[in-house]
C-alpha cells in the first residue's frame, strides 16, 4: 500500500453493499445509501496530535462503522478510498 496516513488518520475502503433487501427486493442504484461500513486499509502512527497523545485503536483488516459525512474521498490506482480521523470511527465490528 503506497498510501500512508499521517497522525491519527486512517485509510478505509467501503464494503460493497447488497443490492437486494433481506426479503429479496432488488433496489435500484438511486435508492441505495452509501454504506457506513468499511475495511481499514492503513493506519497512521498516532502520537501527539493537537497537543494530545493519540493511541491508535484500529489496525489494518478491521471492519469499522464510521460517521456518515466523515473523511475525504480519494482515488488512487483506480480504487476509491476514504481518509478519516480515528475519532470518526464509531465502532469496530468483531
Amino acid at each position: 500500500m503506497a498510501l500512508k496516513p499521517l497522525g491519527d488518520r486512517i485509510v478505509i475502503k467501503q464494503v460493497e453493499k447488497e443490492e437486494t433487501t433481506k426479503s429479496g427486493i432488488v433496489l435500484p442504484g438511486t435508492a441505495q445509501e452509501k454504506p457506513q461500513i468499511a475495511e481499514v486499509i492503513a493506519v497512521g502512527p498516532g502520537g501527539i496530535v493537537d497537543g494530545k497523545e493519540v493511541k491508535m485503536e484500529v489496525k489494518p483488516g478491521d471492519k469499522v462503522i464510521y460517521s456518515k459525512y466523515a473523511g475525504t474521498e480519494v482515488k488512487y490506482d483506480g480504487e476509491e478510498y476514504i481518509i478519516i480521523k480515528q475519532s470518526d470511527v464509531l465502532a469496530v465490528i468483531e
